[in-house]
């Protein structure tokens, strides 16, 4: 089953470090969020990936190509003009097709682009720039499970702010520090999706979290996976420096290969 990463957008929320490379290229513990995400769907056997590129892809397609210089002792003999990769830790099963999707396609657009490389089979979908430790094994066999198009990771994220108990004159009950939004659900990425879905996207202007998931919905072809484990989205500097300082801490709540 092939795995489908969206990392075309600017990442204009990022723009400390977008403005020089892809925001899926923006590095936690020294590799790339898509490395990190890519090893996620890796542990649980899913090594074949289709990449959506568009702002700054070439910088993602040299990231693959010289994939082995990253990570490898290697010998360059200037005189016969070669080089000799020597054995690398950093062999993966991995199969990447990087497709050009455009600058300024949507996400729908993107999807519906690398509909050849899907043909007529179920595939997974997420975002370049979100971890988890989602279980992609239980994730696949809860969308086996209710026949619908679509099933949607759906998540509860940490509010930035503590949060007051009180009572009627003012005194402090509790406090909870950065609670989970407190009964919402947001789309986590980490889809399932049918061949069929193809089918609810117009063109490259289409965002595919607007018409085409709210028509899903309305049909009644979407489902809602509930993961109540560690979500993280990076957004923000800030963002990227809390999940630096976790991968740093050893016990990064994604890291489970």
């Amino acid at each position: 089953m092939k795995v489908v990463i969206l990392a075309g957008g600017y990442g204009t929320r990022i723009s400390e470090e977008s403005h020089l490379k892809p925001k899926p290229m923006i590095e936690i513990g020294e590799r790339p969020i898509l490395w990190h995400i890519m090893k996620t769907y890796s542990h649980y056997s899913f090594n074949d990936f289709v990449i959506c590129l568009g702002y700054k892809g070439y910088m993602i397609k040299e990231y693959f190509a010289d994939y082995f210089l990253h990570g490898s002792d290697v010998t360059f003999d200037l005189a016969k003009n070669s080089l000799k990769i020597h054995s690398s830790e950093d062999v993966e099963e991995w199969r990447v097709t990087l497709a050009n999707t455009g600058i300024d396609t949507m996400t729908g657009g993107r999807i519906k682009r690398i509909k050849k490389y899907i043909g007529d089979e179920t595939f997974m979908l997420t975002y370049g720039d979100g971890v988890a430790d989602i279980n992609v094994h239980e994730l696949l066999a809860f969308h086996k499970s209710h026949g619908k198009l679509a099933t949607v990771t759906a998540v509860q994220p940490s509010g930035r702010y503590g949060v007051l108990g009180l009572n009627d004159d003012a005194t402090v009950l509790e406090f909870v520090e950065k609670p989970n939004t407190l009964n919402t659900w947001i789309n986590g990425g980490f889809f399932i999706l049918e061949p069929e879905v193809f089918d609810y996207i117009d063109g490259d202007d289409i965002a595919f979290e607007k018409e085409p998931l709210a028509k899903l919905a309305e049909e009644g072809e979407i489902v809602a996976y509930h993961h109540s484990g560690f979500w993280k989205c990076m957004d923000t500097q800030r963002d990227k420096v809390a999940l630096e300082r976790l991968w740093e801490s050893g016990e990064a709540p994604w890291k489970v290969w």
